[in-house]
């Protein structure tokens, strides 16, 4: 039986949910913002998943770095698209990125006091 792995899942479902912004994004020809936030949005995801085969523990914990790092850059564009005029509301979205960082700041926090 395979264990759960809540941010691998967490982090997946939100690149699927901003690949769904990112697409009205491009039908308002918001090209630029639209491009910065899937590359951001989706590379949450990505870094998590080559953690799940880290060659080390340090290589576990840098990927999740990376990740975490996104996620601010993710957050950033995704205020920026909430505060800004004739943009579709991101607030859905920002609530549901906050969870993620802070499950990766304990799994970050977690691996470099105890190991993994």
């Amino acid at each position: 039986m395979e264990r759960k792995n809540e941010i691998l899942d967490l982090s997946f479902q939100f690149a699927l949910e901003i690949i769904k912004y990112c697409e009205v994004l491009e039908n308002q020809r918001r090209y630029v913002i639209a491009q910065q936030l899937l590359k951001a949005g989706t590379s949450i995801g990505a870094n998590v998943r080559e953690a799940q085969r880290p060659h080390s523990r340090n290589d576990f914990v840098a990927k999740l770095v990376i990740a975490a790092k996104e996620a601010d850059e993710t957050e950033y564009w995704l205020l920026l698209c909430d505060q800004s005029d004739n943009y579709p509301s991101a607030k859905q979205l920002l609530d549901k990125i906050v969870p993620i960082k802070k499950l990766l700041s304990r799994i970050i926090s977690s691996s470099k006091r105890n190991g993994r």
